[in-house]
């Protein structure tokens, strides 16, 4: 096992510094006096975070699941573009390199559909298709604001995706493969009326997130296995408590609207990249950690003290932003990055020797 897995480690690590450079930005953005390390560091904090640290997170896992090596080149195109990025060397090289990167990704869905075609499947590529396409708007210098939400939906889209996959074990009505739909197209529609009408193209895609929110909440397995135990029933409160803050975005977008900056902006924005995509991140990682990396984690019932922090942290975040608590906003965002690397210290001292030593992994989460 040892020469298959070892490739992967520096492209998790190209990722981690991603989300490190990330973070320190985030906190500059927030108003803590931290060093800038270069001036323009804190104006990359999105890309890093989206771009460079999730977009190689998730092409690596999906270069790991197709197999091969023509699919790393994808991972590693991010990776070192968001390296470039976070260091300032090469100018325009960075959002190149990252923009390359993410197509790879597109292609590697493409070859997964021409493989097995299905809703899942289809879900997780139009997830892949909007991240590039925010990417391309980057490059041909639009302001981040006007297409975050593309990259928005990448994560939401693969999200959705996974769990449709993960829920194949149930039969599904053919009524809630059609809302599933409905409400997909119509995030999806949103997202294109908002590159001509902006306000009107937002809080449409914010309904759209809404139905998605609604959706998950009402035929996830999660509404099940939270009944059961250890790491099955954590991975289930991670996903619930997701949904909650993906709808809480959505209920943002739909009733302020766009907005280029601000409390507003940063509610909308945060509800999603943080309350939902980390949340979700802290319960599959404990999946996604042994088969990408060939490690095991035993799960600790201590693993709720940081997602406690991080859904108790992003309250007094935006709850205070929104109410003009200027510490609540600062302070709320500090204990935000502190959860999440708890988390992450937590995974790394419960690894285990080997895939086969895991306990209590979930059959289905």
């Amino acid at each position: 096992m040892g020469r298959s897995v070892k490739p992967r480690y520096p492209l998790m690590m190209l990722a981690m510094l991603a989300f490190l450079a990330a973070s320190w930005a985030g906190l500059i953005r927030l108003g803590w006096s931290l060093p800038p390390l270069r001036p323009t560091l804190p104006l990359q904090h999105g890309p890093l975070m989206v771009t460079a640290f999730f977009g190689t997170l998730i092409s690596l896992e999906r270069a790991v699941a197709l197999g091969g090596r023509w699919p790393y080149l994808g991972p590693l195109l991010s990776g070192l573009g968001g390296l470039s990025l976070a260091s300032g060397v090469g100018g325009e090289v960075g959002p190149l390199l990252l923009t390359a990167g993410n197509f790879w990704l597109v292609v590697i869905f493409v070859v997964i559909l021409r493989r097995h075609r299905a809703d899942y499947t289809v879900t997780m590529a139009l997830g892949a298709v909007s991240l590039f396409v925010g990417d391309l708007l980057w490059l041909a210098g639009w302001p981040v604001y006007r297409f975050v939400f593309w990259w928005a939906a990448f994560l939401v889209l693969t999200i959705a995706g996974e769990r449709l996959e993960l829920s194949r074990i149930v039969t599904r009505s053919a009524f809630s493969r059609r809302a599933f739909a409905a409400v997909a197209l119509l995030f999806l529609a949103g997202l294109i009326w908002s590159l001509v009408a902006w306000d009107a193209g937002i809080r449409l895609t914010g309904l759209g997130t809404l139905g998605l929110a609604l959706w998950l909440l009402h035929y996830d397995l999660a509404r099940k296995t939270i009944r059961q135990r250890g790491l099955t029933r954590f991975i289930a409160a991670c996903l619930l408590g997701g949904y909650f803050w993906l709808a809480i975005s959505a209920g943002v977008m739909v009733v302020y609207g766009a907005a280029p900056a601000g409390l507003v902006y940063d509610a909308a924005l945060h509800a999603v990249f943080i309350g939902f995509t980390f949340t979700m991140v802290f319960g599959h990682a404990p999946i996604i950690f042994p088969a990408v990396l060939g490690v095991a984690v035993r799960y600790r019932p201590a693993f709720y003290l940081p997602l406690a922090l991080l859904h108790a942290s992003l309250v007094l975040r935006l709850g205070g932003g929104l109410m003009g608590l200027g510490w609540a906003r600062l302070w709320g965002g500090l204990v935000n990055l502190l959860a999440i690397l708890l988390y992450l210290g937590m995974l790394a001292f419960s690894r285990t020797q080997g895939v086969e030593n895991a306990v209590d992994r979930p059959r289905a989460a």
